[in-house]
């Protein structure tokens, strides 16, 4: 069993093509919630046995998905028993912008995270904010909070920016190196 759970919401497979690209590096089991904001089976027990959770939801009007709130909700049960207590925590999001608002979702995920007594992630990198970057170069979007990535709102998931899949690798394996340093 995997230390690492991502549990997501995709509406069109961007944010999933996202956190297959995070698992790959980062060892981690994914959980999709699906379109009705549903886990699948075994999907609070694979959080529960976790040492780091990774949320992940497409940014829209501003927040996570409906279908990722309706998970938060749930997830008060936890919450009441402090069952997540000292759990690692990240996040990620995707949206059509640059911007989106996907601060607003990172910034979501986090107060869940802290309302859990978890402790979280940023990205540990610096952005590509020089005259040289490309819209390829790792962390082109600038993200220190969470991973973002930007999809036209018209592309496809084969369509999805190179630069924002191997920032995801890069997000992984920050993951998988910060679970190895500080979870017992």
């Amino acid at each position: 069993m995997s230390h690492i759970v991502i549990i997501y919401h995709s509406g069109y497979g961007h944010t999933a093509k996202i956190a297959e690209a995070v698992a790959a590096t980062s060892g981690a089991k994914l959980l999709a919630i699906d379109a009705e904001g549903n886990l699948p089976e075994g999907g609070w027990e694979a959080l529960a046995a976790a040492k780091m959770i990774v949320f992940g939801s497409p940014t829209y009007m501003g927040s996570v998905s409906w279908q990722f709130k309706k998970f938060a909700d749930a997830s008060s049960k936890a919450w009441f028993g402090q069952a997540w207590k000292d759990k690692l925590f990240a996040g990620f999001t995707n949206s059509a912008t640059m911007n989106g608002d996907k601060h607003s979702t990172l910034h979501y995920f986090m107060t869940l995270a802290m309302q859990h007594s978890g402790l979280w992630v940023g990205t540990g990198m610096m952005p590509s904010n020089s005259k040289a970057a490309t819209r390829d170069s790792i962390n082109f979007v600038g993200s220190s909070a969470g991973l973002m990535t930007a999809t036209p709102s018209d592309a496809s998931t084969d369509e999805m920016v190179a630069g924002d899949i191997t920032t995801a690798r890069a997000f992984g394996e920050r993951l998988a190196a910060t679970l190895t340093r500080f979870a017992a």
